[in-house]
């Protein structure tokens, strides 16, 4: 195999979320579910170290806007559908710093998917960025709306 069939291999492996964007129906969704490890094991993380942790999320994030330019143009598309490492980052953007527990969990995961699906403003501005920037950030925007909602169900006892 050739070094460059090898890296196209690699890339899109990884922003497929290991195969997973692939998925026939709801990609996005099996990327988020990808994505529950990763983040626990980022707030593990930031349970010692918040600003490591911090510092980790948005290296992540920067990966994800590179690779996932390379993979648009290994595939020639805007924004693939197999690409789910969006929905990775945005995912642990959503979780970051939530107390552990399976309520906080599956409301970060469902304000995530609602979020990431209605595109509320400036989401879907964000998502006609050029390249990975507009495939990853939109879906960190819409981590960070879930965020904002998630600790403020926290606050209100609600969580």
């Amino acid at each position: 195999m050739q070094v460059g069939e090898l890296e196209r291999k690699l890339v899109l492996f990884v922003v497929s979320g290991a195969g997973l964007g692939y998925a026939p129906w709801i990609p996005g969704t099996a990327g988020t579910v990808l994505a529950i490890l990763p983040s626990m094991g980022l707030n593990l993380i930031a349970a010692q170290s918040p600003s490591t942790a911090a510092l980790v999320l948005v290296a992540a994030i920067g990966c994800a806007v590179g690779l996932s330019t390379r993979g648009a143009a290994i595939l020639r598309q805007k924004d693939p559908r197999i690409i789910v490492i969006d929905e990775i980052v945005g995912f642990m953007v959503a979780n970051f710093l939530a107390p552990p527990g399976l309520s906080a969990l599956l409301s970060a995961f469902l304000l995530f998917r609602f979020f990431d699906i209605a595109k509320i403003y400036p989401i879907a501005k964000i998502e006609r960025l050029p390249g990975g920037a507009g495939i990853v950030l939109d879906d960190v925007m819409a981590g960070v709306y879930s965020f904002v909602v998630l600790r403020l169900l926290i606050a209100w006892g609600i969580l």
